[in-house]
């Protein structure tokens, strides 16, 4: 009787961290090395190189015919994927996509999806065999020239590494995300590379800027430009890590009478076009690109998208760099060329470590192939050598066969031959009696005698295998040369400035307006620069009236100020239109319900504004600094408890002194230097007040003295030219102002 192990016996205590992290650490050796990340020899992972290893037993070479897709996925997760038939068939159909890779592998007849985002047709419509690449990148997996392995359930066999000569890991280019790492390589031309890995051969201590007359970028299957310079593209493949701005390609067409449009042909890779106009579309729906007046796709076999500008006078750079800003028309694509080695170990790699890594290769497959013919050329030349004895002593070896009953033996003592020289000569038919002729023999002899002597050569100079490997690279380069459709550049490389921020202005048409705001806090614009008289005659609500009314351009800004020293801004070309009666300007901003509204005017350039408060203080602020970006405006006076901000007041540029009166009809003047410029703050005390607090305050040139507006409609004002007596320190109380100044103790009327 056997014993039985206890439950309790087969339980083994452990640290529950040191059990974890083991279980992890399998399961992210396991995504590195067998999921995410390429290999540096023939820049596959698993999965791809499982499909393409499935097709070719298949035999869907380039001159077959098509067969299901079904049945390659079938085959790859039966006999070597065991992983879901979905995650396969999305692999397969990325080889095939056009869009995707740079050299398809697969060529697939039906619905692999497009450059809109569209998906593929289900597996059991679709069909594929393998491409030309394909058929590059395995060339060599029946010379002996990797090693094979056991698949998962060990019923069948998988080859390691593809062989062949093709550069797709750089070609190509791959992604994926590991456990604590990732990969991004973007594709390349096929013969830049091959013009770089020969530099390489030629010169193995290069310098790595050298490859870069070779390898002007990367070269992706939807075109566009590469914008970046060249200092930046050469540390980005000096240290494997980097990245590339990508600009779509587009070009100006006449429609005539002055009026154009920009049309797109090509998109940065890996863009979806339909995301790419939906996002074009929302910028014109929320009328963020107030330039641009639509986009249409006139898409069919190439990509045709039409941007049409709001006028002709829209500069056509200004439209493209603020698209290139907003939209994926310019994307960023990465570089990390995270790879797994020979040694099967990741490692972030530069160019030339990974041209180099795949040259070792190819040596390392060149060698394995010559050995392998030469142990096929040993094989025949001592089938040859068997063949020439029977063929010099013919009759005597019919008659052992015709005689013996065991003839084998007899021939290999009469002759000296070995077992499988005397097998051969027995398996002879006797049609081929006529072949054994000893010229032909010793014809193929001499040839495979002096093929073995060249390969014999080849494997034993480390310079004849490059001078091989230089020839074949040149043969694989004429195939995927610049002048053929497939391998002609279709990226261009050319430095750019990074688009530009265009302002606002920018994008709206200047066109004059007259702004009117009601005493109630209704605001329009009319069109053109009517007459303020008339502007204020124009129609109101009933018991509303004209308050404010002046002239501005739609590309202005608009400083509207609360009592509560917060100030908003207006778009002037967001104003509602002079037909009606407008908009409350309290739709348009987040005014406080206890504040009201003193003042609106337009932030023209240069503009500085003297702030006062009730209290009497006040500061100098650029109209610049105080924009707001939002409805909820701006705080810029910090007031006093029961203090109200009083007076805003535009600084004239040759002004050099200030004028400020009380309510108790006190008037000051001082120096517009002791006035502080500041951007938010209480500001500094103007004029001192025993009762009351301050009335109105104005910024004058003391040359040309100060005027005030006489009473009445007659529209005149007076000037006092001799202000000594006023003169003193801010601060001061100051003195009674000159005979005739206004009882409203105001400069303006």
């Amino acid at each position: 009787m056997t014993d039985v192990a206890e439950p309790a016996n087969l339980i083994v205590e452990a640290a529950f961290d040191d059990a974890l992290s083991q279980r992890y650490l399998v399961y992210a050796m396991s995504t590195i090395t067998a999921r995410s990340l390429p290999d540096v020899r023939d820049g596959l992972k698993p999965v791809h190189r499982r499909l393409l290893w499935a097709m070719r037993l298949l035999k869907l070479d380039p001159a077959s015919g098509y067969k299901k897709c079904a049945r390659v996925v079938g085959d790859v997760i039966g006999k070597y994927h065991p992983h879901g038939d979905q995650s396969v068939y999305d692999a397969m159909v990325r080889l095939a996509q056009t869009f995707s890779l740079r050299y398809p592998l697969v060529d697939g007849q039906g619905n692999f999806g497009n450059v809109d985002g569209d998906n593929a047709a289900a597996m059991r419509y679709t069909e594929a065999r393998l491409t030309q690449a394909a058929g590059d990148l395995m060339a060599g997996l029946d010379e002996g020239a990797v090693d094979y392995r056991a698949t998962y359930n060990g019923e069948d066999e998988e080859p390691e590494v593809f062989p062949g000569l093709f550069p797709n890991l750089l070609a190509n280019g791959a992604s994926g995300i590991a456990v604590g790492m990732a990969t991004n390589i973007p594709p390349h031309n096929v013969a830049e590379l091959i013009d770089a890995a020969t530099h390489i051969i030629d010169q193995p201590e290069c310098d790595p800027a050298e490859l870069m007359q070779f390898v002007k970028g990367p070269d992706f299957p939807t075109g566009a430009h590469v914008v970046d310079n060249p200092l930046s593209i050469a540390e980005a493949y000096a240290t494997g890590r980097g990245s590339f701005r990508v600009r779509a390609r587009w070009a100006l067409e006449d429609q005539g009478r002055g009026t154009w449009v920009a049309v797109i042909s090509e998109i940065p890779y890996q863009v979806q076009k339909s995301k790419l106009i939906e996002q074009i579309a929302t910028l014109i729906a929320d009328k963020r690109l107030p330039i641009l007046a639509d986009v249409r796709d006139e898409s069919d076999a190439e990509i045709r998208i039409v941007l049409e500008p709001r006028s002709r006078t829209v500069e056509p750079q200004v439209l493209m760099d603020s698209l290139f800003r907003l939209t994926e028309l310019e994307t960023r694509i990465s570089l990390n060329l995270n790879v797994l080695d020979a040694d099967r170990t990741p490692k972030v790699m530069s160019l030339k470590e990974v041209l180099t890594a795949w040259l070792k290769h190819q040596i390392d497959v060149l060698v394995r192939r010559s050995q392998f013919r030469l142990a096929k050329i040993d094989d025949r030349i001592e089938l040859l050598d068997g063949y020439l004895i029977a063929y010099l002593n013919l009759d005597r070896v019919i008659q052992i066969i015709r005689g013996e009953d065991e003839p084998k033996p007899v021939l290999i003592a009469e002759f000296g031959l070995n077992d499988r020289q005397a097998e051969a000569i027995l398996n002879m038919r006797l049609r081929s009696l006529r072949k054994l002729e000893e010229m032909e023999i010793r014809k193929e002899r001499d040839a495979l005698d002096k093929e073995r002597a060249d390969l014999v050569a080849l494997i034993e100079s480390p310079a004849k295998q490059r001078t091989r490997l230089k020839r074949d690279l040149a043969k694989m380069r004429d195939r995927y040369g610049p002048e053929t459709e497939l391998g002609r550049r279709r990226t261009t490389i050319e430095e750019a400035a990074a688009a530009r921020e265009i302002p606002l202005e920018a994008m709206i048409d200047r066109e004059p307006i007259t702004v009117i705001l009601s005493q109630r806090g209704w605001i329009r614009a009319m069109k053109g620069h009517a007459a303020l008289a008339e502007a204020e005659t124009s129609k109101f609500k009933d018991g509303d009236g004209p308050w404010l009314a002046f002239h501005a351009q739609t590309t202005d800004k608009l400083l509207l100020v609360a009592d509560n020293g917060r100030f908003y801004t207006l778009g002037a070309d967001k104003l509602p239109g002079g037909r009606g009666f407008g908009e409350p300007v309290r739709m348009m901003v987040d005014i406080e319900n206890d504040a009201q509204t003193i003042s609106l005017m337009p932030a023209l350039p240069g503009l500085k504004l003297l702030l006062a408060a009730s209290d009497g203080r006040g500061f100098i602020v650029a109209a610049s600094d105080i924009l707001a970006e939002t409805r909820k405006g701006r705080q810029v006076v910090n007031l006093k408890a029961d203090a109200k901000l009083k007076i805003v007041s535009p600084v004239p540029p040759d002004a050099d002194y200030v004028a400020v009166v009380g309510d108790n009809r006190k008037l000051l003047v001082f120096p517009l230097t002791e006035l502080p410029e500041m951007t938010r703050g209480q500001g500094v005390s103007l004029q001192r007040y025993r009762d009351g607090g301050l009335s109105d305050v104005t910024a004058f040139r003391y040359e040309t003295g100060l005027s005030w507006a006489m009473g009445g409609d007659s529209g005149r004002t007076r000037t006092e030219t001799d202000l000594t007596g006023w003169r003193a320190a801010r601060g001061a109380a100051g003195r009674m102002p000159p005979n005739g100044f206004p009882r409203n103790n105001r400069f303006r009327s």
